[in-house]
């Protein structure tokens, strides 16, 4: 590919310190793209383009001066939309925070201009984070570039349908439930979702909020493994406040080459049932790893219940984002429980119950998912990575219809649940592990499919590492055919 939107970042960053071509070049060129294409997209929702052509100028004036610039030099990147970025709102698709203008950056997004990134504008995001479509009242909706009858993902929708249009050349996303992952499996796009804890979220956050969110990450998204890597790297530590006390020492690749890997596979699960388009291609990934003398197994697991990890994941899950319920709503909930059978394990049963789960109800949840975590430290002695599907299925058509709970896609000719498919979210992601999102090739029909590669908690260079082998025999990233 020799168009400048769709190389690397790396490559593109090695391209501004030969001074090939300049900062404030590379900038236009994605502001022009955005200006061409932005609109059927509806992707970049923000921008803020006095701000990045000073920045892109400050590095250019930089490099003229024999200075060095950071890893990302003049990179033109752009953030999700619920990450704060001086001067433009922070929504996170809430019509009541339409005003809500950033007064400083989120610290991954200053981590990000400290290494040379140029920042330009914000991309969109559904109402609250809070769903797999990425709609809302603000900004409208987002489309697929594979297919713009198609959702994007989400909550990362943005983020990953302008990396996979062109629009922009690096991402940073957040995920709780699969909101990076989702995102990239959908549009074709690497993601990494990181152990929990490693990246600060400080400045991703709804006015007035400063606690941690169990469960919940930042991470970025990209074309390329290598700017995963890079990008993790920059954005990776403890905020001020912590790092006085410890730093971050992630351990490398667990393997280099692929004949050394042991990889489990899990393709189906009754918990989430997976299109049979989406298993053969992550089949053929763990196939061509066999090829390349990987140890692979299709029965590996940790030694847990697959429903009661689902079960505990929705429960709290529903109890980091019950901050966010209106008082009304969770009265409504509280006394909807107290009807609920005790055997009533619905979607909607599990979600008002996590809503209002009193703490001792909640440590007794949380020591549960301590030891599934300490089962699956167990199950990584054994075994390196553990490939598996991110969702249900590929791309989703746009249904904006009701409640996200009552909605349904298409699976294997059948109607059903979008929340199934938390599943696959939620089995690794509630133990704090990472997760790293690799382009697996097309379906029949046309639509990129991810693999999810989950390793151990702080195994983010190995399941990263994984991801280019993968790259590497695969081809990794594909642009929709509408935007080369």
């Amino acid at each position: 590919m020799t168009n400048l939107h769709y190389r690397t970042a790396k490559q593109l960053a090695q391209m501004v310190r030969r001074k090939k071509v300049s900062a404030v070049e590379l900038l236009d060129h994605h502001l022009n793209r955005v200006s061409a294409l932005n609109t059927e997209l509806n992707a970049v929702v923000a921008l803020d383009t006095a701000g990045a052509k000073k920045r892109a100028r400050a590095v250019d004036a930089a490099l003229a001066k024999g200075e060095t610039v950071g890893p990302l030099a003049g990179v033109p990147m752009t953030v999700k939309e619920s990450f704060d970025v001086a001067g433009l709102a922070t929504t996170w698709g809430v019509p009541e925070l339409k005003g809500n203008v950033a007064k400083r950056n989120a610290i991954a997004v200053d981590r990000l201009l400290a290494a040379g990134a140029v920042v330009f504008g914000k991309t969109n995001v559904p109402i609250h984070l809070a769903d797999w479509q990425s709609f809302n009242a603000i900004y409208g909706t987002t489309n697929n570039p594979w297919d713009l009858t198609l959702s994007p993902g989400g909550s990362s929708g943005g983020s990953a349908a302008a990396l996979a249009a062109g629009l922009s050349a690096l991402e940073l996303g957040s995920d709780i439930g699969a909101s990076i992952r989702n995102p990239a499996h959908y549009c074709g796009v690497f993601g990494h979702k990181p152990t929990w804890g490693i990246c600060t979220p400080r400045g991703q956050a709804l006015p007035g909020v400063v606690a941690t969110s169990d469960i919940s990450v930042i991470g970025p998204l990209a074309r390329s493994v290598d700017d995963l890597d890079l990008a993790l790297s920059v954005v990776a530590g403890p905020d001020d406040i912590d790092g006085v006390g410890w730093r971050l020492d992630l351990p490398p690749p667990r393997k280099e080459r692929a004949a050394e890997l042991r990889i489990a596979v899990m393709l189906d699960d009754p918990c989430s049932e997976v299109d049979l388009e989406v298993q053969d291609r992550i089949s053929a990934v763990a196939r061509m790893l066999g090829r390349e003398g990987a140890k692979v197994s299709y029965k590996a697991r940790p030694t847990f219940d697959t429903a009661e990890a689902n079960r505990i994941y929705i429960l709290l899950l529903r109890a980091a984002t019950s901050g966010r319920v209106p008082e009304a709503a969770f009265d409504k909930a509280l006394a909807a429980v107290r009807r609920l059978k005790d055997d009533d394990d619905r979607y909607l049963s599990l979600m008002m119950r996590g809503q209002t789960l009193h703490h001792r109800g909640w440590l007794a949840l949380n020591n549960r998912r301590h030891q599934m975590r300490l089962a699956w430290a167990d199950f990584f002695k054994d075994w390196d990575v553990l490939l598996c599907p991110a969702a249900a299925s590929a791309a989703m058509p746009h249904d904006h219809a009701g409640e996200r709970h009552d909605r349904k896609i298409t699976v294997n000719g059948r109607r059903v649940p979008t929340t199934d498919q938390l599943f696959w979210a939620g089995y690794s992601g509630v133990a704090y592990l990472p997760s790293t999102i690799a382009p697996a090739g097309l379906t029949p029909k046309g639509l990129p499919v991810g693999v999810q590669i989950v390793g151990p908690q702080y195994g983010d260079r190995t399941t990263i590492h994984v991801a280019r082998l993968i790259e590497r025999e695969l081809g990794g990233f594909v642009p929709p055919p509408a935007y080369i």
